[in-house]
Order: C-alpha cells, then sequence, then structure tokens
C-alpha cells in the first residue's frame, strides 16, 4: 500500500462548550431553569444574585454585553475558532496582558451575538443533562418547611384510624388490617375472601364466614361503599345509606342488582319493559344511581396537584396582542463586581486562574440566558401575530400552523423552535397553553382555504355539548354538519378527534335525563 498526503478543503460544524450550555438552557422548562440557575450560583462563586432593582440592568449588561439578534451556527462557530486559534498563537504574556485589561478581554471572549440555533438533534449525551439528585441537592431561602413536612392523608390511614376506634377482637383486628391493606385507593377489595383467610389460616383458627364478617364492618367505615368487591356491591353499599322512603331508592336497587349491563349500555326500553316502569320513574332512580360515586376511595386519596408557572404573559394593550416574560420564572443573577475586579490582582497564579476561568463561565452563563429569553420572545411574538383570532375568539378561530413557518419568520431551524415551544407555557386570557397548543395541522374547506385541526376539534365539542341527549349525534351527522359549513372531513377523522377530546359514541352518550 502506497503512502500519499492529500490536501482537502471542507467546513464543519464546531459545537463549543458554551454553545452546547445556551442550547440546552434553551429547552429546559421554567422548572429545570431554576434548578439550572440554584446550580450555577453554587459553583460559581463569581455569580450572585441581583437584588438591586435599579442597577440590575447595567448590571447584567456589563456583565455579558450588548444583545443583537441571533446569528447561525457557522457565523458563531467561525468567530470562536478564529479567536480560539488567535489566543494560542499569542504569546503567554500577551493573553496575561488581555486578561488584565478587564473589558478589552470581555469583548474577545465573548461575542455580541450567540446562536442557540442549530439542526443537530443528538448534540448531548443523558449525562449532560441535569440529573434529579444533583438538582434536589440545591437549597432555597425560601424553602417551604410546611409543605415538605406535611403528609397526605391515604385511604388506609383513614381507614386504620377508624379501626382504633372501633371496638374489636384481636382476632378481628388482624383480620381486619390484613383486608385493609388489599384495598386500593379507589376503596376497591383487590384480593378474595378465600385468598385473605388463607394467608391468616396459620396465625388464627377461623373460617371464611367470620373474615367475610369482618369485611361488613369495614363495610360501614367512611368513605360509604369502601372495601366493595364490584361494582354491584359498591353502589348497593350506598343506597343502603339513603332514605328508603326517598322516591325511586326501590327501582334503584332493582335495576342495580338485575340490570346494570342493560344501564351501561344505556339500553332504557329494555330496563323499561322489564321493571314494568314508566320513563318519569326511571328517571327518579337514574337519578340516585348518578349520585353515587362507583370510586368513594377517591374522597380521600386526592391526587397530585401539578403547578404550571408561565414563561410568557399576553396581554392587550391599544388594541394590539403583546407577549411579556414573567420576571418570577428566574432570578435575576450578575457577575460579583467585587470578585471581577480580583482578576486584576497581584495574586497568586492559581488564584488569578481560578478567578478568570469563573469569570469567563459566570459571563456565558449570563449571557445564554439573554439568549434563550430573547429567542423565546422572538417565537411568542410570532406566534401571538399568527394566532390572532384565537385570542380574539376562541378554539374555533385557530389557523393551521406548523413548525417551518414560525421558523421561517424568526430565521432559525425547526429542531430549534422545538425545543423552544417545549415545557413553555403561555398565560392569555384563555388560559395557560403550551406553546405547542398553537401549533396545528389543516384540513381542505370547499372553498380552497384551510382549517385547523384544532378549530375541528372545538367545532366536535360545540356540536356534543348542544345535542339533544336523548338523540345524540353519530359521527356521520357530525361529518355531514361540519360539511354544510364547507369543511371537508373523513368520519373516521371525526371519530378520531372525538376520541382525543374523550368524548364516548353516540350510544353511550344518550341519555334520559
Amino acid at each position: 500500500m502506497k503512502l500519499s498526503l492529500q490536501l482537502k478543503l471542507g467546513q464543519q460544524l464546531t459545537m463549543t462548550p458554551q454553545l452546547q450550555q445556551a442550547i440546552r438552557l434553551l429547552q429546559l422548562s421554567t422548572l429545570d431553569l431554576q434548578q439550572e440557575i440554584q446550580e450555577a450560583l453554587e459553583s460559581n462563586p463569581l455569580l450572585e444574585i441581583d437584588e438591586s432593582s435599579d442597577t440590575s440592568d447595567s448590571s447584567e449588561t456589563s456583565a455579558s454585553g450588548d444583545e443583537g439578534d441571533f446569528t447561525r451556527n457557522e457565523e458563531f462557530t467561525a468567530n470562536i475558532n478564529s479567536q480560539s486559534s488567535e489566543s494560542n498563537q499569542k504569546p503567554e504574556q500577551d493573553q496575561n496582558d488581555d486578561f488584565a485589561s478587564g473589558d478589552n478581554w470581555e469583548d474577545k471572549s465573548i461575542p455580541d451575538e450567540l446562536s442557540t440555533d442549530s439542526s443537530w438533534d443528538d448534540i448531548y449525551t443523558n449525562s449532560s443533562l441535569p440529573s434529579s439528585s444533583s438538582a434536589g441537592s440545591s437549597s432555597n431561602d425560601d424553602f417551604d418547611f410546611e409543605s415538605r413536612n406535611s403528609k397526605v392523608e391515604t385511604l388506609q390511614d383513614h381507614l386504620n384510624w377508624q379501626l382504633n376506634l372501633t371496638p374489636m377482637s384481636d382476632g378481628d383486628r388482624l383480620i381486619a388490617m390484613a383486608i385493609i391493606d388489599a384495598i386500593d385507593p379507589n376503596g376497591q377489595l383487590t384480593v378474595t375472601i378465600e385468598s385473605i383467610h388463607a394467608s391468616l389460616i396459620r396465625e388464627l383458627d377461623i373460617d371464611e364466614e367470620e373474615v367475610l364478617a369482618v369485611l361488613h364492618r369495614i363495610q360501614q367505615f367512611d368513605p360509604v361503599g369502601v372495601g366493595y368487591r364490584d361494582l354491584k356491591e359498591c353502589l348497593s353499599l350506598q343506597l343502603k345509606h339513603i332514605d328508603q322512603n326517598y322516591p325511586g331508592v326501590d327501582n334503584a336497587e332493582r335495576i342495580i342488582a338485575n340490570h346494570l349491563p342493560q344501564l351501561a349500555s344505556h339500553d332504557y326500553n329494555h330496563i323499561l319493559k322489564a321493571l314494568k316502569l314508566k320513563e318519569p320513574e326511571l328517571k327518579e332512580a337514574l337519578e340516585i344511581i348518578l349520585s353515587l360515586n362507583p370510586r368513594p376511595g377517591s374522597e380521600i386519596t386526592e391526587s397530585d396537584t401539578t403547578y404550571v408557572i408561565p414563561d410568557v404573559f399576553v396581554t392587550k394593550k391599544n388594541g394590539v396582542w403583546q407577549a411579556e416574560l414573567n420576571p418570577e420564572t428566574a432570578p435575576k443573577i450578575r457577575v460579583n463586581p467585587e470578585y471581577a475586579m480580583l482578576a486584576n490582582s497581584k495574586s497568586s497564579e492559581a488564584d488569578n486562574t481560578f478567578i478568570k476561568e469563573n469569570l469567563q463561565e459566570a459571563r456565558w452563563f449570563i449571557k445564554s440566558l439573554h439568549s434563550r429569553n430573547d429567542t423565546l420572545m422572538k417565537v411568542s411574538n410570532k406566534i401571538i401575530e399568527h394566532q390572532k383570532g384565537f385570542l380574539d375568539y376562541g378554539d374555533e378561530a385557530m389557523k393551521p400552523l406548523v413548525l417551518h413557518d414560525i421558523a421561517e419568520a424568526v430565521g432559525m431551524h425547526e429542531s430549534t423552535i422545538s425545543r423552544v415551544t417545549t415545557q413553555k407555557y403561555m398565560h392569555t386570557p384563555r388560559g395557560i397553553f403550551e406553546l405547542k397548543y398553537f401549533f396545528s395541522s389543516h384540513v381542505g374547506t370547499e372553498g380552497g382555504g384551510e382549517c385547523s385541526s384544532t378549530a375541528i376539534r372545538a367545532l366536535i365539542k360545540k356540536l356534543v355539548s348542544s345535542e339533544n341527549p336523548q338523540k345524540p349525534l353519530s359521527d356521520s351527522k357530525i361529518t355531514q354538519l361540519l360539511s354544510d359549513q364547507g369543511i371537508n372531513i373523513a368520519r373516521r377523522t371525526i371519530a378520531k378527534y372525538r376520541e382525543s377530546l374523550s368524548i364516548a359514541p353516540s350510544n353511550e352518550r344518550k341519555r334520559l335525563l
């Protein structure tokens, strides 16, 4: 094999650590960004929270440099590579002079324009993302000790508390504890009486009737209906706590005992004939049944509450919709001026190197935060400009919009727009929505126009809400009604949109009430 030298000329996109940090901050949610800022404050001694209201803007500006529009990756990388190559060619003494010159060194190290636009989806590895353990180690002066130390009461805790107040023998108490442990958060007994008896037979000389008797005692606990084994038993237990003289209770018991499958399928004609009832009597019974809770345990077991912090506020000023960043999403940070001055001091070389490295990292971090906010504002304003109809009239006026439309409008790549709109929320007069909510596909109309899928879902929801419950609209009928409005859409598409809205089919929506 013959060896030879070849000269090739080409271009390559180099992802610098600073650019990777800027893009990573761009895709973080508000909560993750707050944790990232807290970690940066703890790891970098030159960063601090700017608590002054008058000098915050000037401090951040001096720390990060002038803000500008974003450039493409090639321009930014060329800037960084050219600067790094020049610094490598300079003697060590000249570099030290640049560090000592303060502002001059900052201007050469950090460009005025920081690009976060990239088409690479596999820039990072899992190790580069902030871990939950490191995020949880961060401290906060405003720590809510009350919410941290509070414990949510479970259904088992509630039942055990009642068990301690109920007089029972030691054997019955052991049986009751085994039964309570087998009750799920909905209040249903998840194991059979035979299984509970088999697990206790070695400790207690009991039979299955004793286990069943203890279960009946627990079924008298609060909430009413707890410890049920099937839906019929759950509803029957709750009916026993209703005044038996109340109109419709007897018929409700007969329906639950013998015609629960027909009730689930809304086959009211079968129930009327089988029980020889009149329609007003059936309505009375249905009102009672609908007032019962098929999952009584949910009254005690509360679901975790998820709080959403909006990143952008949208308000209408002088007839124009405008977007503003939420100032509470992240604290304002700056470079500590006293520590920054130590970079020019005549201390040891190791100390100077440590301060200069942290000063550079701090300025890059602040610059990345400004770039994130700038990109978020650009994308939000373009979304508002395109979806004015939604803000004025609601979901039915939503226009078709895809990532490519916003990417062309702001001059960025679609992957960048995807990062910006993921886990970022916009507060509007119509509610809080994720930025991705404003993007939807389109369906053609008879007039040659386009209608967004979000608007079609809103129309389907409106038609179903105004339908006659005794004669609900079928998917074919909804297709015909939309066709009358000029929207051409297939019946299977209507079924798909209806299912996405958690709307049951027409046969399950039929009601007498």
